[in-house]
């Protein structure tokens, strides 16, 4: 038998839930608490004269307090109610701290110029507000120097730490032939 592939588009939700706030015939509960548009109760009434009541002043129900005993609905133009809702949304994900982990890879053989490039560039993701992972790996040989690892790590911290207030979040940690650790900046973030 044959299978059939179905693709749907995938829709970027926008935060803003129509079923959170049921508008006109989808409000499913006998009567309502209703608010008029300028924010004055008008009463408890059954929900079809409520809506009809907003469709003469040209407006929609819409179910602002499902929970509520009774639910409250008010008169509002539901288009721009969900325009207010999504720009809300959009703001209040735009002020969102967005912090990402920046890995530097070094090597137990990286020279004193390398080293430097790195330390610029630690130096900017940290004036940025990102945290930085530092990652050591050791090959073949290089095992037997275990210590080494640990030594590179603390010299960079130590580097960018001369330039910057640093915080190691996490101290160094090995996991198998990886040597690593954490850190961020110690003073405020800067724009």
């Amino acid at each position: 038998m044959r299978r059939v592939h179905r693709f749907y588009k995938r829709v970027e939700k926008s935060g803003f839930d129509e079923r959170d706030y049921p508008v006109n015939e989808r409000i499913r509960v006998p009567s309502v608490q209703v608010i008029g548009e300028n924010g004055q109760p008008l009463g408890i009434m059954p929900t079809f004269k409520a809506i009809s009541a907003a469709k003469e002043y040209g407006l929609d129900l819409v179910l602002v307090a499902p929970k509520a005993e009774p639910p409250v609905a008010k008169f509002l133009d539901y288009g721009s109610f969900k325009y207010q809702k999504e720009k809300a949304i959009k703001k209040q994900k735009a002020q969102q701290k967005k912090i990402e982990i920046k890995e530097i890879r070094l090597s137990p053989r990286i020279g004193q110029h390398d080293l430097d490039v790195r330390v610029r560039q630690a130096e900017n993701f940290l004036k940025r507000g990102d945290k930085i992972n530092i990652v050591v790996i050791l090959r073949g040989r290089e095992m037997q120097h275990q210590n080494l690892a640990g030594n590179i790590i603390e010299e960079y911290i130590k580097a960018v730490g001369q330039l910057l207030a640093v915080k190691v979040e996490e101290p160094i940690k090995k996991q198998g032939n990886r040597f690593g650790a954490t850190i961020s900046s110690g003073a405020p973030k800067l724009d």
